[in-house]
């Protein structure tokens, strides 16, 4: 049986994508077929797109890392759903798409609230941000962090939980992106286009620096990220949108301030370890979304028909948060 989904004709720029015909995909073992209502674009999509970044073995060649969407059928064994169930969840692939399958255990509900549209922007950036700052970091209450690109999904997520954890917030962005930064609760914004912001955390922390960065850009900041941690700091690499190769490097502060250096990424992990994540994400923060506390921001909802025009936006680094494609 066949139903819609964005196909790629070839690697290349966002026009060779459409909507065309693909295979509807057949729940296995305790795994749910989902009706999509909503995905959302990912730094991820546009690499793939461009034949940067592909899906991991056995995963659905659809782009899509993320969706929310209605229960429409119950994979053998599957005992934690039931049909017309209203979820949403992580994929390693197949969201731009009128269904996609799911394992039962990384199906999450969607919060009391929210839309499906709001939803469709949680698990992808929410759970990469609780990884880097939750499990990898370890953040503790009253240590200070700095997040890269702060206005960013995976940004306004980690500031919100930064916050909650009773942290002290440090972001870069461009300065038109701050004030919604301050707003979610950074207590620091630095403007990366006209300050250093390794300078910058100097002044602000009297010299000491920061405990926890959580870094897109690799090598263009990777030195000023070194000199910017203090003792025992930690950074978690989560993206090379600089560059992965940097010439010189001085590793001298990794050693004389205990540094601890990580790397990771979601889309290639085991379904244990996204099971895992998953329910830690779901036990901190789906309270927090169901009594507004913290909340998914999405910039712009594109319809799935506009999906060229959506990545073309994200590739402007225009958006604040996340965008999201309804599928109609």
């Amino acid at each position: 049986m066949k139903m819609k989904a964005i196909t790629l004709k070839a690697f290349g720029p966002p026009e060779n994508m459409a909507i065309g015909d693909w295979e509807k995909p057949t729940p296995g073992n305790r795994e749910i077929l989902v009706k999509v209502h909503a995905t959302a674009i990912n730094r991820a999509d546009t690499l793939q797109r461009q034949g940067k970044y592909p899906p991991p073995k056995g995963a659905s060649e659809i782009m899509g890392l993320e969706m929310a969407g209605e229960v429409v059928e119950l994979g053998p064994d599957c005992k934690k759903w039931k049909k017309g169930d209203l979820v949403c969840g992580l994929l390693a692939g197949g969201g731009y798409a009128e269904f996609a399958v799911i394992h039962e255990d990384l199906a999450l509900p969607i919060p009391k609230g929210l839309s499906v549209e709001e939803a469709a922007a949680i698990p992808e950036v929410f759970l990469t941000a609780f990884q880097a700052i939750d499990w990898l970091a370890k953040l503790q209450g009253g240590e200070k962090i700095l997040i890269h690109a702060g206005a960013s999904g995976v940004g306004t997520a980690g500031i919100q939980i930064a916050r909650e954890k009773g942290a002290e917030i440090f972001i870069t962005a461009s300065k038109s992106k701050h004030e919604v930064c301050r707003k979610l609760g950074a207590n620091y914004t630095i403007d990366y286009q006209s300050k250093e912001f390794n300078l910058e955390i100097v002044k602000f922390t009297q010299g000491k620096g920061v405990n926890v960065i959580v870094d897109f850009i690799a090598a263009p900041y990777f030195q000023k990220n070194l000199e910017t941690l203090s003792f025992d700091g930690r950074m978690v690499m989560l993206a090379l949108m600089g560059s992965p190769k940097a010439n010189t490097i001085n590793l001298a502060p990794i050693l004389r301030k205990r540094l601890k250096i990580m790397g990771s990424t979601l889309r290639a992990r085991s379904l244990d370890y996204k099971t895992r994540l998953s329910k830690d994400l779901e036990k901190f923060a789906w309270s927090l979304f169901e009594s507004g506390k913290i909340k998914p921001i999405i910039d712009t909802t594109f319809s799935w028909e506009n999906v060229a025009e959506a990545h073309h936006y994200m590739e402007a680094n225009k958006n604040i948060g996340k965008i999201v494609l309804k599928i109609t």
